[in-house]
């Protein structure tokens, strides 16, 4: 996933300049229905259980996951093709998101995992 939102973009110019921006002090994840560059991950699921995660980065170039990220349902929210990151839990600035490697169908109750390693963030 190297797919910097504008917001993003606009932080890494910051630091390149010498500059310092106010950098997330915790990384959130979401799941929903398309993205973009200016915007980030869009059509995030409303209600039945979904929430962003909060998710921890390991590595020393490539950052991957360190833990399962996990999404709870208690309804069905229709097919999840995308992920994004956020600085917050709610609102807040999207960062960077990303096609899934499959689409998911939340028809019901039940949980979308993110296994540990599988998300990865390059500088590409």
């Amino acid at each position: 996933m190297s797919a910097l939102t504008d917001h993003a973009k606009n932080l890494l110019a910051r630091t390149l300049c010498g500059r310092t921006p106010t950098t997330p002090t915790a990384v959130f994840c979401g799941l929903g229905t398309g993205g973009s560059d200016p915007t980030g991950l869009t059509g995030e699921p409303v209600g039945n259980g979904y929430a962003r995660q909060r998710v921890t980065f390991t590595g020393t170039g490539v950052q991957t996951n360190a833990e399962a990220i996990r999404f709870s349902f208690i309804g069905a929210v229709g097919t999840l093709s995308h992920l994004g990151l956020f600085d917050a839990a709610a609102g807040g600035n999207p960062l960077t998101w990303g096609t899934l490697s499959a689409a998911t169908s939340v028809t019901g109750s039940g949980t979308v995992t993110v296994n540990p390693g599988s998300l990865t963030m390059t500088g590409d």
